[in-house]
C-alpha cells in the first residue's frame, strides 16, 4: 500500500551507544522536538516510511550499526480542530480576560490526536462562547500552562490576547505561584543519607527538600521524561513534608512548590528522589505499600488508580488590572479518602512545624 507523499523527511544517524534493534535505536535517537513516540515509529516502519542504507526497512527488529543514516518520511499531521462541548466546569474565578478552572482528574487540557474531544478546551469553547475575544486572531482560549490528565486542581486560562501575553510572561519568568499536594511513598528526612546522596538533591532551612536537575525525554520511552546530566531543561522542585504515615514511616503527605514548570516535573523529581507518587503508573515503579507498616491503609494505597497529585494553590498578578490573585482548591474526594485511610495507619503524625 503506497504511503502519502511526505511533508518532511527526518534524517537520523545512529549513535555509537544506540540499541542494536532499529525500532529501539530510532526511539532513542530521534530529536525530542520530533515528538515521535515508539508506537508511531513502529507504524512508520511497518508502512515502509523508514529508509536505511539498503532501502526501505519494514522490520522493527532489523539490526542497525553505529554511523548508519536513516530517513523517516513524515506525513503532515492531521489538524485537530476543537469543537465546543457542553462539559460541566468548576470555576474558581472569571472576568473579561481570564478564567481559573478547578480541573477534575481524567480531563485532558488540550485536544490532541489521541484525545480530540472531552478536553478542557472543548468545554471552554462551549462555556465562554462569544466572550472569548480571541487569541492570536482566533476565538479560542489561551493555554499558558497545563496539568496532566490524571492530576486535579487549578489552572488559569486566558480569554484575551492581552491576558495571554501577560500570563505567559509570568509563567516564563517563574513568578506565578504553584503549590501541589501529593501522597507519596517513603519519607523526607534531612538525616537520611540516601536522600542526601541523590544527584541534585539538597536540604534548605525547615527541612525542605530541593531537587534541581535537567529534565528531557526518556532515552528509550518517548512518552516519559527523565533526569539527565548533560542535556535538557533546568528544573527545580521544593518538597516539604506535611505528614508521615506508617511504622516505620513509609508514606507521606507532601507540599511541592514549582520554581520551574516542566512536563511531569513533580512526578519525575519525586521518583528520582525515591519518593514516587502513590498511584503513578508511569513513574511510580514497582514500589508497593507495606502492609506491615501501614496496616489496612496499604490496601487503599494499592487500589488508588491515578497519581495522587493535586494542584492546590495558584497565585499570579492579573495581567490587565495588576491585582494580586490567589486561589486554593480542596483535595478532591478520592485523594481525601486516601489521606484519611493513611491517617488511621500506625505511626501517623504531622511533621514538626
Amino acid at each position: 500500500m503506497p504511503i502519502s507523499p511526505p511533508s518532511s523527511v527526518l534524517r537520523v544517524t545512529i549513535p555509537a551507544d544506540a540499541p542494536e534493534r532499529l525500532d529501539k535505536a530510532l526511539a532513542a535517537s530521534v530529536p525530542e522536538e520530533a515528538a515521535l513516540s515508539r508506537s508511531r515509529l513502529a507504524r512508520l516502519i511497518a508502512e515502509g516510511a523508514v529508509e536505511g542504507p539498503q532501502g526501505a526497512v519494514r522490520d522493527g527488529k532489523a539490526r542497525v550499526r553505529a554511523g548508519e543514516e536513516y530517513l523517516i518520511a513524515l506525513a503532515a499531521p492531521e489538524p485537530v480542530e476543537a469543537q465546543p462541548e457542553d462539559i460541566p466546569l468548576v470555576i474558581a474565578h472569571e472576568d473579561d480576560d481570564l478564567i481559573v478552572i478547578d480541573k477534575p482528574a481524567g480531563m485532558v487540557v488540550h485536544p490532541a490526536p489521541g484525545s480530540p474531544s472531552g478536553t478542557l478546551v472543548n468545554a471552554l469553547l462551549a462555556y465562554c462562547g462569544d466572550t472569548l475575544s480571541g487569541i492570536g486572531g482566533e476565538r479560542r482560549p489561551g493555554i499558558v500552562h497545563r496539568i496532566d490528565k490524571d492530576t486535579s486542581g487549578l489552572l488559569v486560562v486566558a480569554k484575551s490576547d492581552r491576558a495571554h501575553h501577560g500570563l505567559a510572561a509570568q509563567f516564563e519568568a517563574h513568578t506565578a505561584q504553584r503549590r501541589y499536594l501529593a501522597l507519596a511513598h517513603g519519607v523526607i528526612d534531612p538525616a537520611d543519607p540516601r536522600l542526601r546522596g541523590v544527584p541534585g538533591a539538597s536540604f534548605e532551612p525547615g527541612g525542605v527538600l530541593r531537587i534541581a536537575t535537567q529534565l528531557a525525554r526518556h532515552p528509550t520511552d518517548r512518552q516519559k521524561q527523565a533526569v539527565h546530566v548533560d542535556k535538557g531543561r533546568h528544573a527545580v522542585t521544593r518538597a516539604r513534608l506535611l505528614e508521615r504515615f506508617g511504622a516505620p514511616p513509609s508514606a507521606l503527605l507532601v507540599e511541592c512548590r514549582l520554581e520551574t514548570g516542566r512536563t511531569h516535573q513533580i512526578r519525575v523529581h519525586m521518583a528520582h528522589a525515591g519518593l514516587g507518587l502513590i498511584g503513578d503508573q508511569t513513574y511510580g515503579g514497582a514500589r508497593r505499600a507495606s502492609a506491615r507498616a501501614l496496616g489496612p491503609a496499604a490496601e487503599a494505597v494499592a487500589a488508588f488508580g491515578r497519581q495522587a497529585l493535586h494542584a492546590a494553590h495558584l497565585g499570579f498578578v492579573h495581567p490587565v488590572t495588576g491585582e494580586a490573585l490567589a486561589f486554593d482548591s480542596p483535595l478532591p474526594p478520592d485523594i481525601a479518602a486516601l489521606l484519611e485511610a493513611l491517617r488511621a495507619a500506625p505511626g501517623a503524625q504531622a511533621a514538626a512545624s
